[in-house]
């Protein structure tokens, strides 16, 4: 399965990514107070998303999605079992950003 790579080693900062034929742009942030990442979504400069927070399982942009977003879902998960929270510790180590081509995601 493919996912996409957190660096946490550059939060914050921004990249682009191709997901569904399309480009867009991710901003991550990281609350160290509570343990927990957030994201920010654009598309050709059109902010659609910002300080969504990553949840264990739960598809990224799932409460917000329109026909701008990703076609493509996108959930945190560890297929291991050993994490089930999104974490400093377990991201990009156990738990991973998983792209699940194909998904439907409301239009």
């Amino acid at each position: 399965m493919e996912f996409i790579e957190i660096e946490k080693d550059l939060i914050p900062y921004r990249f682009e990514i191709p997901l569904s034929d399309t480009v867009f742009t991710f901003e991550v942030h990281y609350n160290s107070e509570y343990d927990f990442f957030t994201v920010d979504l654009e598309r050709e400069g059109t902010v659609l998303a910002t300080g969504v927070k990553l949840v264990y399982g739960v598809p990224l942009f799932g409460d917000c999605m329109d026909g701008r977003f990703p076609k493509a879902e996108l959930i945190p998960f560890d297929v291991s079992g050993s994490d089930q929270e999104v974490t400093w510790s377990s991201l990009g180590e156990t738990v991973f950003l998983y792209v699940l081509e194909g998904e439907e995601n409301g239009e």
